[in-house]
């Protein structure tokens, strides 16, 4: 049989109070779990009821490093897991702490879920693909996933896509419409979109040089591939490698051979 003999509040945390038991400081508890389970001085306890507190009262600190955790931004069910499990809190622990952030609607996955992919798609244009990965590091149920993933409509895509597409053209004054091109789909598929919207949205976009832009760019990148290849070749044979390596390029046969051309008459 133990007694309390003095309840002291904690200087450095005031509401967290220091349990004695028969004169000796036994353990401590929040201002909770003291009103929970009505510790006053006097109260006798056995030692399954000193383990009871003491679990519960484990449960309520786990509880409220959880709290302090998600009053940052919001987490998933898996992130709050694994920080307490990291702060050293035992598994049966930290599933009771959990339920009790659910029920009182403080941990919501659905919620969470949702609200991360609006924020993908508002703040970095990310695609299903890539939010999906998302959802899968923040440990989502991939039902859940899924679900919220069909939220994500093919023409909100299409025009969050063409978005960024339209970025792309605006910063490709020194490229050719096919390297432009080339240039849209890879930042969509890294995005995260599908082949299917990368056609749609390449097949809506209209890319023309006039003929001074075309002689601007093959004059910087020919010049270039010139050089490169002379080091190795010559006549026709570097003429050549540079046809083949400007109409990779996107370049027009026909600006390609008065580009050569005009090579051939410095020569």
């Amino acid at each position: 049989m133990f007694v309390i003999t003095k309840i002291g509040r904690q200087k450095n945390n005031p509401e967290r109070y220091n349990i004695y038991l028969n004169e000796e400081y036994a353990f401590a508890v929040d201002e909770g779990t003291l009103i929970q389970f009505g510790l006053t001085k006097g109260k006798a306890l056995e030692q399954f009821d000193i383990d009871e507190i003491t679990y519960e009262d484990e449960i309520a600190k786990a509880f409220n490093k959880a709290l302090h955790f998600l009053s940052f931004q919001m987490r998933s069910e898996y992130e709050v897991r694994k920080k307490l499990l990291d702060a050293g809190h035992g598994e049966a622990v930290v599933l009771e702490a959990v339920r009790k952030l659910e029920r009182l609607g403080f941990l919501n996955d659905a919620t969470y879920s949702k609200a991360l992919l609006e924020t993908k798609k508002r703040t970095a244009s990310k695609g299903p693909r890539a939010i999906k990965q998302d959802l899968m590091k923040k440990g989502i149920d991939k039902n859940l996933q899924e679900q919220v993933l069909q939220t994500f409509t093919h023409e909100e895509q299409v025009q969050i896509a063409l978005q960024l597409a339209e970025k792309e053209v605006r910063g490709g004054k020194g490229r050719t419409p096919s390297q432009i091109k080339q240039k849209i789909q890879d930042v969509l598929v890294r995005k995260g979109y599908s082949f299917t919207i990368v056609q749609e949205v390449l097949d809506q976009m209209t890319i023309e040089r006039q003929d001074d832009e075309w002689q601007n760019l093959i004059e910087v990148q020919g010049d270039k591939i010139w050089h490169k290849y002379a080091a190795k070749h010559t006549g026709r044979e570097l003429h050549m490698k540079v046809k083949q390596a400007l109409y990779q390029k996107g370049f027009p046969v026909e600006v390609i051979n008065s580009y050569i051309n005009h090579k051939e008459s410095e020569e």
